[in-house]
């Protein structure tokens, strides 16, 4: 095999990684379609029949065209908690951007299954604009929640914080995530591990067969790897 064989191989196989992570986390990928059967989109609020506090608050009003005209040379990020059902990703650009203009966005979700943990990060483009959401926002009841909202200071936004920020999220069936794990690699130990596993359960059913006076010659199974055969048909098998 030749030497750009095998960088297009590995390439291959990073690409692959990459696909499966994202998968696994919930990003959509180029390859995705919009009319992906095993992948279905999140459906949240509509938002359009929230009230615009932007809009209808003259307080409110005042303040952000005061912050239009001396803008902030850094940006504001603030941490709102306490989010209700169905308001993920687009309802909460769409319904915050009312104030100013959202950079970073991004919802906690589980890992695993995919749903949202009910607080979100959000990043404005203006330090003030974000101290006039936070002071607004705050203890604000929405479809039933009462918001936190609060400023994360600069030097404590953790570096890591805006990773999948801006992401379109997809739903992940369950099977692609079995499918994921089961796929990667495992090492000697683990397996090892598991045939231990294994073999600690065959004892254990053996004891039960004894203390139920049932004959049965499981000695007869032996495992190899995660797959056991059958090296004879056991006596009085036919029987059970």
């Amino acid at each position: 095999m030749t030497s750009a064989t095998l960088l297009k191989q590995k390439k291959a196989d990073t690409d692959a990684k990459e696909v499966d992570e994202n998968y696994l986390f919930g990003f959509s990928t180029d390859e995705d379609s919009s009319d992906d059967e095993d992948v279905s989109l999140e459906e949240g609020v509509d938002i359009s029949r929230l009230p615009t506090i932007a809009k209808d608050d003259a307080t409110v009003q005042r303040k952000l065209e005061k912050a239009k005209r001396q803008p902030t040379e850094h940006r504001g990020v603030l941490c709102i908690s306490r989010l209700p059902h169905g308001f993920y990703e687009d309802q909460l650009r769409g319904y915050f951007s009312q104030f100013g203009e959202i950079t970073r966005l991004r919802l906690s979700r589980n890992k695993k299954t995919g749903k949202s943990k009910h607080y979100a990060f959000l990043e404005f483009e203006s330090a003030s604009v974000s101290q006039i959401v936070a002071e607004t926002m705050d203890n604000y009841l929405l479809m039933g929640h009462i918001l936190q909202c609060k400023i994360i200071p600069k030097d404590e936004v953790h570096p890591e914080l805006w990773v999948g920020a801006n992401r379109k999220w997809r739903k992940v069936p369950q099977d692609r995530i079995v499918r994921v794990q089961h796929h990667k690699p495992r090492s000697e130990d683990s397996i090892h591990k598991a045939e231990k596993r294994l073999m600690r359960r065959q004892r254990e059913r053996k004891r039960k067969l004894e203390e139920a006076g049932i004959k049965y010659d499981l000695d007869a199974v032996s495992y190899v790897g995660f797959v056991y055969f059958l090296a004879s048909p056991p006596s009085g098998a036919n029987s059970i």
